[in-house]
């Protein structure tokens, strides 16, 4: 295994983070959670807990130096070392792999197909998207399986000739296409009005409910609890100041949210006057919404569209190379797999089940892939996020506050962390990040859980009835 330069891995990380959680997840959960308060929470969470654990996570890889099962291992002071267990969390990036890819298909799609051809009106606009989900899934597979392939052709070649190499040119490039659609939405008069909404907050705001949204999005925006970045730690540079390169992650990313909310509302404040359709779902905001809102721009919003989905799909690919290096090191390092014949091997289970999640969205095969009246891409995504990633980003800050060792924690911080920051930093491993991390995971469970039964129940229901 290559190892990063130290701005490679600075970008790597930070590439795996930037995804359609910053870009796409974060704008209608802002117009969903209604704007500031939402916003203030995010900044305030990201900096003082994001950058704690990303700091544990990197600790891990970099002092590991290993595989994730290997980094645990060599870590674990105890002599039975059964904390190598935990490195069952590698599983969840190709189940994210498998319909994250999905979604850059559609997207690939769009950008190829569609954006040369926006929609005028919303009847329009929902049946384009309506017929990729029914009559053309063809073109689904394939848009899928081409964002899989440049994955895959990307890690085969390993960590500095594939993904150091990959960010080097996808980051940068990500960067100014955004500033460049930035300052196109500045000049337009819905501006402000968007920086009101991003920015402004009352008080009574501050509910619950946005608050474990926020922390939903601090926490799954940063890339944690599925081994990416252990992995790439175990590939930095043995001085690597871990306390900085957590900084440089988190606010460019925490920029990328930004922008793409100012550049979003602008445009929806621009055409509607409100931004009620930003609680719409992912799905509906950029593939319906937006192409829609991108037309009446006429040909400047061809050109809009292009930019916007390029960046979105550059965003992606970033992501997705880092979901399946963790599980591709760990065959390599420890089972004797080449990398070329690890990639392809794991690539080929995420694509079908990749086909599985399709299928279960598609309007002609849904119902009968449905389990529960949900979708395999509903459980996919759900065994994934809610469960194999909190629980593995809590296991990373206990075995960091708890395990290691407080001595061994001091010596591996010490060129970075003065005694101060160190004891602050090892308060939040212990006390703090448990907790949100434990909160936020029962919140999901719950939450998704009784959506789940109520959805089986409703289901049931329709059958008895004939319905279905």
């Amino acid at each position: 295994m290559g190892k990063f330069s130290k701005i490679g891995f600075i970008l790597a990380t930070l590439g795996s983070s930037i995804g359609l959680g910053h870009i796409w997840r974060f704008p209608y959960m802002a117009g969903q959670m209604g704007g500031g308060a939402f916003v203030l929470l995010f900044l305030l969470l990201a900096f003082f807990i994001g950058v704690s654990l990303l700091v544990a996570d990197m600790l891990i890889g970099n002092k590991g130096k290993r595989d994730v099962v290997g980094c645990f291992e060599a870590l674990d002071p105890s002599p039975r070392k059964l904390w190598r267990l935990s490195g069952f969390v590698i599983i969840g990036g190709p189940i994210i792999l498998s319909f994250y890819a999905v979604i850059l298909g559609w997207i690939l799609y769009y950008l190829l197909a569609v954006s040369f051809a926006l929609p005028s009106d919303m009847p329009s606009s929902q049946a384009i998207f309506e017929a990729l989900m029914s009559e053309r899934i063809f073109y689904q597979i394939l848009g899928f399986a081409a964002c899989l392939f440049i994955t895959a052709l990307i890690v085969s070649f390993g960590i500095k000739d594939g993904i150091e190499r990959l960010n080097l040119v996808l980051m940068p490039l990500l960067f100014v296409l955004f500033i460049g659609l930035l300052i196109y939405a500045a000049f337009q008069p819905s501006f402000m009005q968007a920086v009101h909404f991003l920015f402004d907050f009352k008080y009574q705001d501050l509910t619950p409910s946005v608050l474990m949204s926020a922390l939903a999005q601090m926490f799954f925006s940063l890339s944690l609890g599925v081994g990416t970045i252990i992995t790439y730690a175990a590939a930095s540079q043995e001085k690597q100041n871990l306390f900085k390169s957590a900084l440089w992650v988190v606010i460019p990313g925490i920029a990328i949210s930004l922008i793409a909310g100012l550049i979003i509302f602008t445009f929806f404040f621009g055409y509607s006057g409100e931004a009620k359709n930003l609680s719409d779902n992912g799905a509906k905001l950029v593939f319906i919404s937006l192409p829609l809102i991108f037309s009446e721009f006429g040909a400047v919003g061809q050109i809009l569209s292009v930019a916007f989905l390029s960046a979105l799909l550059f965003a992606g690919i970033t992501s997705t190379v880092s979901l399946l290096e963790p599980s591709v090191y760990y065959l390599t390092q420890r089972r004797g797999f080449n990398r070329i014949g690890a990639t392809f091997g794991v690539s080929v289970v995420v694509f079908a089940l990749g086909l599985l999640a399709l299928y279960s969205m598609s309007l002609p095969y849904g119902a009968k892939l449905s389990v529960g009246g949900e979708s395999a891409f509903f459980w996919l995504d759900f065994v994934s996020s809610s469960i194999i990633m909190p629980i593995g980003a809590l296991i990373s800050v206990v075995f960091v506050g708890f395990i290691i060792g407080k001595e061994r924690l001091k010596d591996y911080t010490k060129d970075f962390f003065s005694p101060i920051a160190f004891g602050v930093w090892l308060f939040i491993l212990r006390y703090i990040a448990p907790i949100v991390i434990i909160g936020i995971l029962a919140y999901k469970i719950l939450a998704d859980t009784l959506f789940a039964i109520a959805g089986i129940l409703v289901y049931k229901i329709m059958e008895i009835m004939g319905v279905l």
